[in-house]
């Protein structure tokens, strides 16, 4: 875990956790897989955040539902070709921001949404 960061988790709810640990693990990369043996539990850690890919249940399922969590991409249009090519539809944007970024949404195949800001 990054003890800099102020972000620690970042919790994913999904039907298959098996089939998502896999699809996050290509949409990134460069994430490492962890196993708690003492807890049976796999999560990705990227770069110090912890990618937490866990069941979806009544109190909180799947899909776009407020809070979208953007990931720094230094190269917007690959980021955003590579999401796409491994199954993430476009949901929002592009937009242009602030010193010329761009910025959008996509939608994992349980529908929920991964920002992109680069």
């Amino acid at each position: 875990m990054n003890e800099a960061s102020p972000i620690c988790a970042v919790l994913i709810h999904v039907a298959d956790v098996s089939q998502a640990l896999d699809w996050y693990q290509a949409a990134f990369p460069h994430a490492v897989r962890r196993n708690l043996a003492a807890f049976d539990f796999e999560f990705l850690d990227i770069d110090g955040v912890c990618l937490e890919i866990v069941p979806a249940d009544e109190k909180v399922g799947m899909g776009a539902g407020g809070s979208v969590v953007y990931w720094r991409v230094d190269d917007f249009d690959a980021a955003l070709k590579h999401f796409t090519s491994i199954g993430a539809a476009l949901y929002r944007g592009p937009l242009e921001i602030q010193n010329g970024l761009r910025m959008c949404q996509v939608r994992d195949p349980w529908g929920n949404c991964i920002g992109l800001r680069g």
